[in-house]
């Protein structure tokens, strides 16, 4: 199949030779910019750190270097988690899930009085989970680490790629980016041919913001991953 990747990087082209391990043509066309914001972080009474991106541990270790002895780092899933280790955490705990996951297992695992807690996110975040750990009685401070800066029109490759109809779907990971991609596709008059090609989604949260952007979408051209992970997410690529 032809793919089309519209992740920011580095994420962009780190899929994109997983895909084309797999023997897919991939066409990669960032539509957001990952910028990584000045961080002030007091890590005095500090239990652990909360990542629900990669690109928050990036942002952590480009900004306050490695992580302290002792400290955990709870990750929403598998990829946050990897960077986590690849960062030199070397406690991590993973959720496997969503931002609702992960502030079940940080209530699992510790108590209100063990520490307070850092959130390190995007200007954008999706969920609550600061609020959700303070009506458990934690202290949390949430921190922006890092914006990801969309682009204002789509990409000439894209724009090329769907007039010519040589696109046979989008991995979309995320509602916001499910979003962009549509509202650029409708200002550059290509939401139709945008609607004809498989949107490969990680969670029914992105199908949602997709399909309410575009007017009476094909649910036969929106599929699913059965878990908010990329392997999962990969795996609706098979026949």
């Amino acid at each position: 199949m032809h793919l089309l990747v519209t992740r920011p990087e580095p994420d962009a082209s780190a899929l994109a030779d997983t895909l084309r391990g797999l023997g897919h043509e991939v066409l990669v066309a960032p539509l957001m910019q990952v910028v990584v914001r000045d961080l002030s972080i007091d890590l005095v009474g500090v239990r652990a750190v909360l990542f629900t991106s990669a690109n928050g541990v990036r942002a952590f270790a480009e900004q306050i270097g490695a992580p302290p002895d002792g400290m955990t780092a709870f990750a929403v899933g598998k990829a946050s988690a990897q960077a986590a280790r690849d960062a030199g955490w070397m406690r991590v705990e993973t959720a496997d899930g969503d931002v609702d996951a992960l502030a079940a297992l940080v209530t699992a695992r510790l108590s209100p009085e063990d520490g307070s807690l850092i959130h390190v996110s995007g200007k954008a975040a999706a969920g609550d989970l600061a609020g959700s750990l303070k009506a458990e009685g934690f202290t949390v401070n949430r921190v922006v680490g890092y914006e990801a800066r969309p682009l204002e029109t789509l990409p000439e490759s894209v724009i090329s790629g769907l007039l010519a109809g040589d696109l046979d779907g989008v991995l979309l990971f995320s509602p916001r980016s499910a979003r962009l991609l549509a509202d650029l596709a409708e200002k550059a008059g290509l939401l139709g041919k945008l609607a004809d090609i498989d949107a490969y989604c990680l969670s029914p949260a992105v199908a949602e913001a997709l399909s309410a952007q575009i007017s009476a979408p094909n649910s036969a051209h929106c599929k699913v991953a059965t878990a908010p992970e990329t392997p999962h997410l990969i795996a609706l690529l098979s026949p």
